[in-house]
């Protein structure tokens, strides 16, 4: 799947980790993978939540605390400055822009940004305190609520290869699909998306995969437009679920199918060999993706073709190629 110079995602992200100075102490915190390589293939819009409220450069720092069993967010040393309720109204008010979004980048850790694992700050009346990680900063909360679809991640989670592989698929299909909703989608159109993606899902989650493809095949042109939600919100769903080694080997091999009537014995010995290597973890997946691809050129399938499972995202980016 290539990606469109003219129509490139665009993708919310923290401020800061673009490099502008806008956290506490004056400081930034660019992160060169996301600028560097995501950056020839996005088009990202920053924001910084803590600014957009009024907070400074720089400025007291800020924390999750348990109040009473509800998480607020307070000032360090002055905790009766409470922004909890900015920091959830500056999402809403945001909502606007954010609608045009594929995605959002967001710092992680952050008692604002922070998507999961933000620490939180129990106190005792007595004055002592014990944290635990299991918040979630106010703005990021907030964010998910009301963009439920929106593919949303940390940034330190994009060093983990199959998150990071997670993430971008899941940006270029909402593409794919915001795309043709605004173009006004037919049911025959969500027929067609939904058979170029299949063996996409089917590598994260084949029961409910197979379940959607039911329901949509059964979808009558009258409750069309009712569908459409319910099929959106299941596709996020499915691909929100990490793709298995075990499900892309079925895959493989349901593809490997429609090469049996041109391939040789010994050209289907060597895909079925990759294949199985790849199932023992001695090579990476683009290694049968890469057989697959040259044997489909030269054996053109027209239902392959219009499949986006060999070609998922750009080359370049080589998310295919861990082991």
């Amino acid at each position: 799947m290539q990606v469109d110079s003219e129509n490139r995602p665009l993708i919310g992200i923290s401020s800061c980790l673009l490099g502008e100075q806008v956290r506490y102490d004056g400081g930034h915190k660019q992160h060169s993978y996301i600028c560097k390589t995501l950056g020839d293939y996005f088009d990202f819009r920053s924001f910084c939540p803590e600014m957009a409220i009024g907070l400074g450069v720089p400025r007291e720092t800020i924390r999750l605390v348990d109040v009473e069993g509800d998480i607020e967010c307070q000032a360090t040393k002055n905790p009766e400055q409470n922004y909890t309720q900015a920091l959830t109204d500056i999402a809403e008010q945001q909502l606007d822009w954010c609608k045009d979004l594929t995605g959002y980048i967001l710092k992680k850790g952050s008692p604002s940004c922070g998507m999961e694992r933000v620490k939180v700050y129990h106190l005792s009346p007595n004055g002592g305190a014990h944290t635990t990680h299991h918040g979630v900063g106010i703005f990021a909360k907030a964010l998910m609520q009301q963009l439920p679809y929106l593919p949303i991640e940390e940034e330190g989670r994009l060093g983990d290869a199959v998150i990071r592989e997670n993430f971008i698929s899941r940006v270029l299909v909402y593409q794919r699909w915001r795309d043709l909703d605004a173009e006004g989608m037919t049911l025959s159109q969500l027929m067609a998306f939904h058979a170029s993606l299949k063996y996409t899902l089917y590598s994260h989650d084949q029961h409910r995969t197979r379940a959607l493809g039911q329901a949509l095949a059964k979808v009558k042109a009258a409750d069309f437009s009712a569908f459409q939600q319910h099929y959106l919100h299941e596709l996020m769903a499915i691909l929100t679920i990490k793709a298995t080694r075990k499900n892309h080997v079925n895959v493989l091999q349901h593809i490997q199918g429609y090469l049996k009537s041109y391939l040789s014995s010994a050209d289907k010995q060597e895909l079925q060999d990759s294949i199985q290597q790849y199932h023992q973890g001695m090579l990476p997946l683009i290694v049968p993706i890469t057989l697959m691809r040259h044997y489909f050129r030269v054996y053109p399938n027209d239902y392959i073709s219009q499949s986006s499972y060999l070609y998922p995202h750009p080359r370049e980016l080589m998310l295919l190629n861990r082991i």
